[in-house]
C-alpha cells in the first residue's frame, strides 16, 4: 500500500479523532484507551485486568462503534463449549450435507468477557485462533478475517470456580493491562456522562458516528512499521528482555528472583508496541521512553517469579519494574 506525503498526516488526525472520542466517551480510562489503539496498530491482543464496572466493556463496544468492522461479544462462562466459539458443522438433510456455521470468533472485533470462567478447552480454542489466525473444524481450515483483535477482560476477584490461563496461553497476548478505580474529577465526569446518556435515551436517537475505514487502520500499520528505531535503542530493548533470562548479569542479589524470562515474543511485542506508542504520539522515531512505558503492560504476564521471589511478595510487575532499574539506559 503506497502512502503520499499528506497520507501521514490524513491518519494521525483520523487516529487522533478516534482516541478523542473514546475519550469523551470512556471517562477516567485514559491508559486502556491507548492501549486499545496500540494494539489495534500493532495487531494484536489485549488481556485487561481490572475490577468489575471500570469500562472494560464499554471501551471496546466504543472503539467497535467507531470501526468499520463487526463486533462480538462471548461471556465466558464453565458451561461454554469450543463449538460456542469457533462454530459447527450442521447437517442439512433436504441437500445431504454438513453446512459450517461460523461461531463469533470469525468476527473481526471479540470481546472474551471473563476469559478465565471458561474451561481449558474453550480457552485454548480462542487462543490457538489467535496465534494462527484460523480455526479447524471437521477437518477443515477457515482463515479469520485479516483485522482480528481479541480484548479478553478477567476479574482480579472472585477466583473461586476459575480457570487461570497457564503462562504460555498469557504469551498469546500482546499486552496485559491492569486498570485501576477513577480519581475523583473522573467520578465526577462519569456522573454527568451518565445522566446525559439517560436523558438520550428518552430523546430521538442520535446519528451513529462515522466509522474508521479498514484501509486507514491497515495503512498506519504500515506507517508504524516504517518508524526509525536507533540501533542503540533496540539494542537496549534486547538488553531489557535479556537481563529478563539471565537477571544475575546486572544484579546479582535479583538472580534468583527470576524463574523464566520473556521469550523472542517479548522482544517482539515490546518493539512493536513502543512503535504503535511513537506513532499516536505523532513521531517517526521510537525513544526509551516508549520502550519504558509500554514494559510493564508486555512483561509482566511473560517474567514469572521463582518460589522465593513469590514468597516475598514478588510478581510480574516488580520484576519488571526492577529490570527497568538496572538495565541501563542507552
Amino acid at each position: 500500500m503506497d502512502v503520499t506525503a499528506a497520507e501521514p498526516t490524513r491518519l494521525h488526525q483520523a487516529f487522533a479523532r478516534l482516541r478523542d472520542d473514546l475519550s469523551s466517551e470512556i471517562v477516567g480510562q485514559g491508559a486502556l484507551i491507548e492501549r486499545l489503539l496500540i494494539a489495534l496498530l500493532a495487531d494484536g491482543h489485549l488481556l485487561v485486568e481490572g475490577a468489575p464496572g471500570l469500562a472494560k466493556t464499554s471501551a471496546v463496544r466504543a472503539l467497535a462503534a467507531r470501526l468499520d468492522a463487526e463486533f462480538a461479544r462471548v461471556q465466558f462462562t464453565p458451561d461454554l463449549l469450543p463449538a460456542d466459539l469457533t462454530g459447527t458443522e450442521v447437517f442439512r438433510p433436504n441437500e445431504g450435507r454438513f453446512e459450517f456455521q461460523p461461531g463469533p470468533i470469525f468476527h473481526p472485533l471479540l470481546l472474551a468477557d471473563e476469559i478465565n470462567r471458561a474451561p481449558a478447552k474453550v480457552q485454548s480454542a480462542l487462543l490457538e485462533a489467535m496465534g494462527e489466525r484460523q480455526v479447524t473444524v471437521g477437518g477443515r481450515t477457515w482463515p479469520l478475517p485479516e483485522l482480528f483483535l481479541v480484548m479478553a477482560t478477567q476479574n482480579p476477584i472472585e477466583q473461586e470456580g476459575t480457570f487461570p490461563l497457564p503462562e504460555a496461553q498469557l504469551d498469546r497476548f500482546l499486552m496485559h493491562v491492569r486498570i485501576g478505580y477513577p480519581e475523583a474529577e473522573s467520578e465526577t465526569e462519569i456522573l454527568r456522562l451518565a445522566r446525559a446518556r439517560a436523558r438520550r435515551q428518552m430523546q430521538a436517537p442520535a446519528p451513529a458516528a462515522p466509522r474508521m475505514p479498514l484501509a486507514d487502520v491497515f495503512a498506519a500499520r504500515e506507517a508504524v512499521l516504517d518508524l526509525h528505531v536507533a540501533p542503540q535503542l533496540e539494542r537496549y530493548l534486547v538488553e531489557l528482555i535479556l537481563a529478563s533470562r539471565d537477571p544475575g548479569r546486572y544484579d546479582k542479589a535479583f538472580a534468583s528472583r527470576i524463574a523464566w524470562g520473556a521469550s523472542p515474543r517479548g522482544s517482539i511485542a515490546l518493539e512493536r508496541c513502543a512503535r504503535a506508542r511513537a506513532w499516536l504520539e505523532g513521531r517517526d522515531f521510537v525513544t526509551p521512553d516508549d520502550v519504558r512505558a509500554m514494559a510493564p503492560d508486555v512483561l509482566r504476564h511473560r517474567i514469572l517469579p521463582s518460589y522465593e521471589a513469590t514468597a516475598e511478595g514478588w510478581d510480574g510487575e516488580r520484576l519488571v519494574t526492577e529490570l527497568l532499574r538496572v538495565v541501563p539506559l542507552p
